[in-house]
């Protein structure tokens, strides 16, 4: 059975309670259970993290780096972690960077990503189905 990982950075165990305009009100465990049915129901495995510490998503990211791929929210660190986007780049598995909110329209520092370069592409601003379209990408992307 094809297993993904799924990490979610900081600040998103907040999720239901912080700025509902920007990052929706599902909670982080609302947003893993739709993850968890959808995998669900295309016979997949995902592992899930969150974690609001830079060096325990960096271990999670090299942990995973010959798997089939990883769906990475990076939250705040997308903006300033050099060590993550370093741990992206090392890696052989695929990454797709998602974001809850459309990070190009809010504020201007948060509008450049140290990690997409690295990345296979990037999902911003669809709520929780840019992780399901993340998801859905990697289990369907050796199909075509």
């Amino acid at each position: 059975m094809e297993s993904f990982r799924i990490i979610h950075g900081p600040n998103l165990n907040l999720l239901g309670q912080r700025d509902p305009n920007h990052y929706g009100t599902l909670t982080l465990e609302e947003i893993n259970e739709k993850i968890r049915a959808f995998a669900k129901s295309k016979n997949v495995k995902v592992n899930i993290l969150q974690s609001n510490h830079e060096g325990d998503i960096i271990d999670a990211i090299q942990k995973s780096g010959d798997g089939s791929g990883i769906i990475l929210n990076p939250g705040g660190f997308t903006h300033s972690s050099v060590a993550i986007r370093d741990a992206v780049e090392a890696i052989d598995a695929p990454v797709i960077e998602v974001h809850l909110s459309n990070i190009y329209s809010r504020e201007p520092f948060r509008r450049k990503s140290l990690i997409a370069p690295v990345c296979l592409g990037q999902i911003s601003g669809l709520g929780y189905r840019g992780y399901i379209l993340a998801l859905e990408y990697f289990i369907n992307k050796n199909k075509s």
